[in-house]
């Protein structure tokens, strides 16, 4: 059973999501909040494993509630829940640990997909955000205002990794790189711990930001 924290400042959204998110088997709806104060409060009695976050709710915003759950309790996991694309929203909730990011209005059955493929340990962007990340890495790359993750690449990386390197570097999730190169998705995750610790790289976001860097996302796969 999955337990899921719903957190927006909107009631109607709110009831609506736990209506829905309830009627789903494998799914427990354990609390709902309206702020991030409540947020915070709701996680320490609570302990969900998934919390559908929204990004402006009043008290705490969505990306200082994810930076403060993720450093006090770093196995819970936040997928953001928002009608807000911006940039800065997207990057910062990322970069403090959000496991997925998406756009209100997305099917009922895109986001129990994404609830059920973030607890299992693997990501969730919608393709608009997925591009856009995308395409925020490549200007923080030729700007090389992330310098302190450029590195050169390691003779002691293998073909199979710097395949699933350029796969990261796109934005595709375990479970897609796992589709697409013939691979379980635990071996996905293994390669990508063995690559993590080979580039001294914190996590996928530094590793998606290294591959675009070295260009390697613009390798042909051979």
């Amino acid at each position: 059973m999955i337990d899921i924290l719903i957190a927006d400042d909107q009631e109607l959204l709110r009831q609506s999501l736990q209506i829905i998110l309830s009627s789903a088997e494998d799914f427990n709806v354990i609390d709902s909040v309206e702020n991030g104060r409540e947020v915070i409060l709701s996680v320490r009695n609570q302990k969900p494993d998934i919390i559908l976050m929204d990004i402006r709710m009043p008290e705490i915003d969505g990306v200082t509630c994810t930076q403060l759950i993720k450093e006090n309790y770093p196995d819970i996991k936040i997928i953001i829940l928002t009608t807000f694309d911006d940039d800065e929203y997207v990057f910062n909730a990322l970069k403090y640990g959000a496991s997925g990011y998406l756009l209100k209005g997305v099917s009922t059955k895109e986001l129990c997909d994404a609830i059920r493929k973030v607890y299992f340990g693997n990501e969730m962007l919608n393709n608009d955000i997925a591009m856009k990340v995308l395409k925020m890495f490549r200007k923080m790359a030729q700007s090389n205002s992330i310098s302190k993750v450029s590195k050169d690449i390691p003779e002691d990386l293998n073909k199979n990794e710097l395949k699933l390197i350029k796969q990261i570097g796109k934005g595709l999730s375990n479970k897609e790189i796992a589709a697409k190169l013939y691979l379980s998705e635990g071996t996905v995750r293994n390669y990508l711990s063995t690559i993590l610790s080979k580039l001294d790289l914190r996590d996928r976001t530094q590793l998606a930001i290294w591959a675009v860097q070295k260009g390697i996302i613009n390798e042909d796969d051979t």
